[in-house]
C-alpha cells in the first residue's frame, strides 16, 4: 500500500487516539496480524479504497504539519496540562484545510455495502503505526524537560485566564468607584484612624511629709503639674492648684520646687541616687504676681534703662525680654573650696549674677561673673548654720545642673533677711524662665473659666468649706456680715451643744458631745492640728508650704501640756499665739483673748478667725497639711 514505511499521522490525531486505546477485538494468538475478512474487503476494492485514502491522508497531514510546527515553537514556553495538552490550542492558519470528518462519515458518493469497509480503516491501519511508533519524526518529539521562562508562562497563564473569565457572564460590580481609577479611593490615608504611638515609660519615687512613698509610672513627657494632680486623685485630697513637687537633696542640704512645665523625668537625670522627690504644698508659687510689692523692695530693683510705670510695671517688666531689670544688694558669698564666708555687692542681671570687685560699683571692669543662669537652678539651704557654716537662716545656692554629689562647686549665698532672700530667689526664677511662670499661673484660672456654670466648683481648701457664719433661725437662712454678731452666734451654739450633753447625762446616758469626750479630740481630726511637736518644727512646716500671710498651723503646747499654739504667718514672718482653756460654770473653754472670746472646742476658734481678725495681725486663710501618700 501507499502507507507502507511511513508512520501514520492519524496517530496523533485525539479521535485516533482514543481509538487505539480500545481493546482490539483480534486473538490473543496474532495481535499483529489482520483478518482475514479485513484482506478479503480491502482487496475487493482497491482502486477506490486507495483514492479515498490518499485523498485523506494528504489532508491529514497537511493539517497535523501545520498543527505540530505550532506547537514545536510553543513547547518551550507554553505550561502543560496534567494530560499533557497545551493549555490552549492556537487557531489554525488560513492556508490551511479544515480537518477531515471521522472515518465513519466516509463520502455520500460510495454505496451502502462500502460503509463496514470504511469503519474498518482505522483497524487495519492500527498494525503499522504500533511497529513504526520509535521511528517519529523530530517535529513529533515535545521536550518538556526544558526550561520555562517565568515571565512568559505568567503572561500566558494571565491570557488563558482572561480567556476563560471572558467566557463567564458579565457580573455586574457593586462598587464601581473602587475600579475607577479617575475617582479617588474610597479609604484616603487621613480617613483611617490615627496609629497610636506608645511612649515611653519610667518609675518614680515620690514621698510625703511623713516619710510614706509611692512608685508612680509615668510617660518620660509629663510635666511636674500633670504629676502633682495625678497624686492630689490618688490620695484624694482638695486640688487648689497649690500642690508642688520638691526637688530634696539630703546629703546637700538643699531643696527648691520644681516648676510647673518642667519635666520629672528630666529633672530626675540631674539628681543622685540620695535624692528623692517630696509631696507636698506650696502656696507662695506664684504670690508674687498676685503682691509683686511685697516680693520686690523698691532699694533692690533697679533698670538699666528708664522704666515707665513703676512698680506697676514691675511684673511686665520682668517678663518682657527686651527689659534690663536688677536686683542688687550686699550678700554672703561662700568662697569656692573654702569655709570662709565674703559680704559683697552682687548683682543679678539676664545675663548672670556678677559680683562687684570694686565696692559696689557697677561698672563693667569691676563686675565678675559668678554663675549663669541657663546652667543651674536656685534652691534653698535646709542647715545652712549646721552644713555650711553660714552666717544667717537665710541661705540659698546656684546649683549646677551637673553637680551630683560634690558640694565644692556649689554657689552659696546668704541673706540677711527672708525678705531679701525671697527677692533674690523669685528674680532668679522670672529672669531664667519668664513667660513661662505666667503661663503656668494663669492655666488654673482658664480652666475655672471653661468651666460649665452648672458643674461644681473646685473648692481651694478644706477650711473654706466654714468661711460664711450663717442664722438658720428664721424661715430662710441668712449670712452673718457683723463679727459681733457671728461671735454672740457662737457662743450661743457653744451654749447649746453643751445643754445637750447635760440633758442626755441625766437620762443616764453619757453624750458623744460631752466635753470629756468632744472637746479633748475633735481637734485632732483636722489638718491643720499637728499635735506634739516642737516650735522649730511648726516654723519649718511654715517655710516649706509658703510664707504667705494666713498660713497657720496649730499644735500642743511644749509650756503648758492642757494649751495649744496657734502659728501663724504675716508678711514673711512666723508669730506663735497661746491658747488657753478657761472654765466657766463648770464647763472648760478655750481662748486667744484671756477669756474675753471664749470657744467650746478649736474648731470653733479656727472657723471664728477665719472670718474675724480679732486679736491677729490677719485671718486664718490657709492651713498646713501633711499628706500620706
Amino acid at each position: 500500500m501507499a502507507l507502507a514505511g511511513r508512520p501514520d499521522p492519524r496517530s496523533h490525531h485525539p479521535y485516533y487516539q482514543d481509538q487505539a486505546e480500545q481493546p482490539s477485538p483480534r486473538g490473543p494468538g496474532d495481535p499483529a496480524a489482520p483478518s482475514a475478512t479485513a484482506r478479503s474487503r480491502s482487496t475487493a476494492h482497491p482502486q477506490e479504497d486507495d483514492v479515498d485514502l490518499e485523498a485523506l491522508v494528504s489532508d491529514m497531514s497537511a493539517s497535523l504539519e501545520s498543527l505540530y510546527a505550532t506547537c514545536s515553537m510553543q513547547s518551550e514556553t507554553a505550561p502543560l496540562r496534567q494530560n499533557g495538552q497545551h493549555t490552549r490550542d492556537p487557531p489554525p492558519p488560513s492556508g490551511a484545510k479544515p480537518a477531515p470528518p471521522q472515518a465513519s462519515q466516509a463520502p455520500q458518493a460510495s454505496q451502502a455495502s462500502q460503509a463496514p469497509q470504511a469503519s474498518q480503516v482505522p483497524q487495519a491501519s492500527q498494525a503499522p503505526q504500533a511497529s513504526q511508533a520509535p521511528q517519529a519524526s523530530p517535529q513529533q518529539k515535545v521536550q518538556r524537560s526544558q526550561p520555562v521562562h517565568i515571565l512568559a508562562a505568567r503572561r500566558l497563564q494571565e491570557e488563558d485566564q482572561q480567556f476563560r473569565t471572558s467566557s463567564l457572564p458579565a457580573i455586574p460590580n457593586p462598587f464601581p468607584e473602587l475600579c475607577n481609577a479617575e475617582s479617588p479611593p474610597a479609604l484616603t490615608p487621613g480617613s483611617l484612624p490615627p496609629t497610636q504611638v506608645t511612649t515611653a515609660k519610667q518609675d518614680v519615687r515620690v514621698f510625703s511629709e511623713d516619710g510614706t512613698c509611692k512608685v508612680v509610672e509615668i510617660p518620660v513627657d509629663m510635666t511636674a503639674r500633670d504629676l502633682c494632680q495625678l497624686l492630689v486623685h490618688r490620695s484624694h485630697c482638695v486640688d487648689d492648684n497649690s500642690w508642688a513637687l520638691v526637688e530634696h537633696h539630703l546629703h546637700l542640704g538643699l531643696e527648691r520646687c520644681l516648676e510647673d512645665h518642667e519635666l520629672v523625668v528630666q529633672v530626675q537625670t540631674t539628681m543622685a541616687s540620695e535624692s528623692k522627690f517630696l509631696f507636698r504644698k506650696n502656696y507662695a508659687k506664684y504670690e508674687f504676681f498676685k503682691n509683686p510689692t511685697n516680693f520686690f523692695p523698691e532699694q533692690m530693683v533697679t533698670w538699666c534703662q528708664q522704666s515707665n510705670g513703676g512698680q506697676s510695671q514691675l511684673l511686665q517688666n520682668f517678663l518682657n525680654s527686651s527689659s534690663c531689670p536688677e536686683i542688687q544688694g550686699f550678700l554672703h558669698v561662700k568662697e569656692m573650696g573654702r569655709k570662709s564666708w565674703k559680704k559683697l555687692y552682687l548683682c543679678l542681671r539676664r545675663s548672670g549674677l556678677y559680683c562687684s570687685t570694686k565696692g559696689s560699683s557697677k561698672e563693667p571692669r569691676h563686675l565678675q561673673l559668678l554663675a549663669d543662669l541657663e546652667d543651674g537652678s536656685v534652691f534653698s539651704l535646709i542647715a545652712g548654720r549646721k552644713q555650711y557654716s553660714a552666717p544667717t537662716d537665710f541661705g540659698f545656692c546656684i546649683k549646677p545642673n551637673k553637680v551630683l554629689h560634690e558640694p565644692k562647686e556649689l554657689r552659696l549665698l546668704c541673706a540677711e533677711d527672708e525678705q531679701s532672700r525671697t527677692c533674690w530667689m523669685t528674680a532668679f526664677r522670672l529672669l531664667k524662665y519668664g513667660m513661662l511662670l505666667y503661663q503656668s499661673y494663669r492655666v488654673p484660672q482658664q480652666r475655672k473659666a471653661s468651666l460649665s456654670p452648672f458643674s461644681t466648683p473646685v473648692r481651694s481648701s478644706v477650711s473654706e468649706n466654714s468661711l460664711v457664719a450663717m442664722d438658720f433661725s428664721g424661715q430662710t437662712g441668712r449670712v452673718i456680715d457683723n463679727p459681733a454678731e457671728a461671735q454672740s452666734a457662737a457662743l450661743e451654739e457653744g451654749h447649746a451643744w453643751r445643754k445637750r450633753s447635760t440633758r442626755m447625762n441625766a437620762l443616764g446616758s453619757q453624750s458623744p458631745l460631752h466635753p470629756s469626750n468632744l472637746s479633748a479630740v475633735i481637734h485632732r481630726t483636722q489638718h491643720w492640728f499637728h499635735g506634739r511637736i516642737t516650735r522649730e518644727e511648726s516654723h519649718r512646716i511654715i517655710k516649706q508650704q509658703g510664707l504667705v500671710d494666713g498660713l497657720f498651723l496649730l499644735r500642743d503646747s511644749q509650756s503648758n501640756p492642757k494649751a495649744f499654739v496657734l502659728t501663724l504667718c504675716h508678711h514673711q514672718k512666723i508669730k506663735n499665739f497661746q491658747i488657753l482653756p478657761c472654765e466657766d460654770d463648770g464647763q472648760v473653754f478655750f481662748s486667744l483673748d484671756d477669756g474675753n472670746t471664749k470657744f467650746s472646742d478649736l474648731i470653733q476658734l479656727v472657723d471664728f478667725y477665719q472670718l474675724n481678725k480679732g486679736v491677729l495681725p490677719c485671718k486664718l486663710k490657709h492651713h498646713c497639711i501633711r499628706v500620706a501618700l
